[in-house]
């Protein structure tokens, strides 16, 4: 078995797609709770070597530095939905107040993500998705989001929205993303959606 690999390491190895204990801890915006004792890193150097170039390797903390759980909801609450008094911000949209996800707390684990989505991957139902690919966690992306923004000053997603492995009370997908309004009608914000399914409740009338 391929031992696994210090938090140095791991750092020589990713490079600038690393973000560690004190990347985390020099973030201003947002404080975490690091624990003295981070989790060991669960992969080898062949599995950060492969992918050292596509993504990005986090370390999650799962309390603020109040204490409170690192979720969504406490997330926002500190950074709020306004672009013009701090960036970057979630955008200001409240239909998944009530939704159990944003509730999920971040879990002390190491993690990657990708910084860009698979270009045939475009415009491809989620169900067909899935047959190839897990998707991540709305908090992982969330999280992921802000902290390399943070830390790195890397924009991930900026114009994309990534499918998430979370679905709201009706099954609906969750997606996320696309910080950045292209055509200029939005304002800049981290955007979370749900992609409705067809159910009997839709239909036409003239």
């Amino acid at each position: 078995m391929n031992k696994r690999i210090s938090i140095e390491k791991a750092a020589f190895i990713m490079g600038e797609n690393y973000i560690g204990p004190e990347e985390i801890k020099k973030i201003k915006l947002l404080k975490f709770a690091v624990p003295e004792v981070v989790p060991d890193i669960p992969f080898t150097s062949a599995e950060l070597e492969s992918k050292k170039d596509e993504y990005i390797f986090v370390l999650g903390i799962g309390k603020l530095a109040d204490g409170k759980p690192t979720t969504i909801r406490n997330l926002r609450g500190i950074i709020g939905k306004d672009p013009a008094i701090v960036e970057p911000c979630f955008y200001n949209q409240d239909w998944y107040d009530k939704e159990a996800f944003i509730d999920i707390p971040m879990e002390d684990r190491w993690f990657f993500i990708r910084k860009n989505v698979y270009e045939e991957s475009r415009a491809v139902q989620p169900t067909e998705l899935l047959k190839e690919h897990k998707f991540p966690s709305a908090i992982c992306c969330t999280y992921a989001f802000l902290v390399a923004w943070l830390s790195l000053g890397m924009k991930l997603w900026v114009h994309d929205f990534v499918w998430c492995s979370d679905t709201d009370h009706n099954g609906d997908r969750v997606y996320v993303g696309k910080y950045h309004d292209i055509d200029g009608v939005n304002k800049n914000g981290f955007s979370i959606h749900r992609h409705l399914s067809l159910r009997p409740c839709y239909g036409c009338i003239d």
